[in-house]
């Protein structure tokens, strides 16, 4: 049994995007910080620095965010948590017809792939088929899910 984790997708190039929106967001952020207070020298070196250390952490995080899976399970990778599952503890794995509550108002948001846990939880994952992976790009979205899927049911016909 492999514990390599693979990422069964490339991820798509919006998360460039997100990434270069990160860092004009915190661009704008730190110069305003530094009109408000006044910042200069080494406190404006120290901000510089601060902003400089979240937005690589961030950028690093956002790039590694996803779906792995291996031999052993799969693994749902967030931007601050990342949650393993073994096969064996997966009851389902299914598409999910998401929707946001605004108030009295629900707005659907598009099918995404959930994780049913056998304890009766479920686990979100990322995978959303209008995401920044999967944008423009429906035929692998399905290609993923179904792979998956396949997974799934090859580890649950394999002997314990």
């Amino acid at each position: 049994m492999t514990t390599q984790w693979l990422r069964p997708y490339t991820p798509g190039r919006g998360r460039w995007l997100v990434i270069g929106w990160e860092l004009v967001a915190l661009a704008i952020l730190g110069s305003a910080t530094e009109n408000l207070f006044r910042l200069a020298g080494t406190a404006f070196l120290a901000l510089a620095i601060g902003f400089g250390v979240v937005w690589v952490v961030g950028a690093f995080r956002i790039m590694r965010m996803g779906v792995y899976v291996s031999g052993y399970g799969v693994r749902v990778r967030g931007l601050f948590r990342t949650q393993t599952l073994a096969w064996q503890d997966v009851e389902h794995i299914r598409l999910h017809q998401a929707s946001h509550r605004l108030g009295r108002f629900e707005i659907p948001s598009g099918m995404t792939v959930l994780i049913e846990r056998r304890d009766g939880g479920h686990v979100q994952t990322p995978l959303w088929a209008q995401g920044i992976d999967f944008h423009r790009r429906p035929g692998l979205f399905r290609s993923v899910y179904q792979d998956l899927r396949d997974r799934h049911a090859l580890a649950r016909l394999a002997p314990a």
